[in-house]
């Protein structure tokens, strides 16, 4: 099979979705360096493609844009093939031009029914997201092994006045975009309290501008080795700082993909979803994802406003002590 010079990329949200895609397009570009990587994404999004190899070219596309306008802006770039890591109904309009080109295109499998078969219990597992978009490229005649571990190529100095030393660092992001994927806060709070408690420790609290914040900020007032830096930083100061981190703990949320990208070893907090729907974070184990376990889990894919039962058994059975438990032995074992 010939190899394309010229390829597509398209993946354009949302920030864990993308994040997820890095270790095989950053890996592909690395192993076939001879082909130019037209990565097109959302302006935000842009930000995660840290120190990329110099045949993967951003093409940032801004929101809303209309497919007549995306279409006008990727007919000028020279194009072999496709890959659609996206596989929704604009970039198959896109998928579809390149086509009539004559074009090679091919996209993500999303294997719905595998995951239907999950939510009702008829199959265990399936296969991580972060190694179909692998698939996407191998099936463009693009085979690769994963030559990705960290965005950075040394570790950059940090983004705030703070010297390490020898404490651990422990960020906390403890939100997600869906109510039944967050570990109740009244949790999280004893969660920090427990931690604070350990010798040489230092939280650092990740979210986003507002309610988030403000939330956060009370939990300062806990010790003074607690920080808020949500809103403080842009997308890229974060992730440096995630990269100084001992250990991230996230929900299955954005932050766990963002810290993987800099090689941090994240601890995962599971409600709705489990890491059988594919969303694992691009090297992290199985055994720093943390769930209930419960008879109705998982009971979505992605996520949904509201719990079925209505009482989030699922995430409301992890007890503090055996989250910091699972924490500590991510540190110092």
């Amino acid at each position: 099979m010939k190899q394309p010079g010229y390829v597509l990329v398209y993946r354009l949200s949302a920030l864990g979705d993308v994040a997820m895609t890095i270790p095989a397009i950053y890996s592909c570009a690395r192993t076939w360096p001879d082909t130019t990587f037209h990565v097109v994404t959302s302006v935000f999004c842009t930000q995660l493609f840290i120190d990329a190899p110099d045949n993967v070219v951003m093409h940032p596309v801004e929101k809303p844009v209309s497919t007549w306008r995306l279409l006008k802006q990727l007919n000028g770039l020279r194009i072999d093939a496709v890959a659609d890591l996206h596989n929704v109904l604009r970039s198959w309009v896109v998928d579809a031009f390149f086509q009539l080109k004559g074009k090679k295109v091919r996209m993500l499998s999303k294997m719905r029914s595998e995951r239907k078969g999950i939510l009702t219990h008829k199959q265990q597992t399936s296969r991580p997201f972060t190694l179909r978009y692998f698939d996407v490229f191998e099936a463009l005649g693009l085979p690769c092994e994963p030559r990705f571990s960290s965005l950075f190529c040394q570790l950059p100095p940090l983004p705030l006045d703070m010297v390490k030393g020898s404490e651990r660092w422990i960020g906390i992001a403890p939100y997600a975009r869906y109510n039944n994927k967050v570990y109740p806060l009244e949790l999280m709070q004893q969660v920090v309290r427990l931690l604070t408690a350990q010798k040489d420790t230092r939280i650092f609290l990740f979210g986003s501008r507002g309610e988030q914040a403000e939330t956060m900020k009370k939990w300062e007032q806990l010790s003074p080795r607690i920080h808020t830096v949500a809103g403080r930083f842009s997308l890229s100061n974060e992730l440096v700082l995630m990269a100084h981190l001992d250990v991230m703990i996230s929900m299955d949320s954005a932050n766990q993909h963002m810290a993987s990208l800099v090689g941090t070893r994240v601890v995962s907090v599971w409600g709705s979803t489990t890491p059988a729907c594919g969303f694992m974070a691009w090297g992290q184990c199985l055994e720093d994802a943390v769930y209930g376990n419960t008879s109705c889990q998982p009971c979505a894919i992605g996520g949904s406003k509201n719990c079925k039962r209505g009482d989030l058994a699922c995430l409301k059975s992890i007890a503090p002590e055996s989250l910091v438990k699972r924490i500590s032995e991510a540190i110092w074992n």
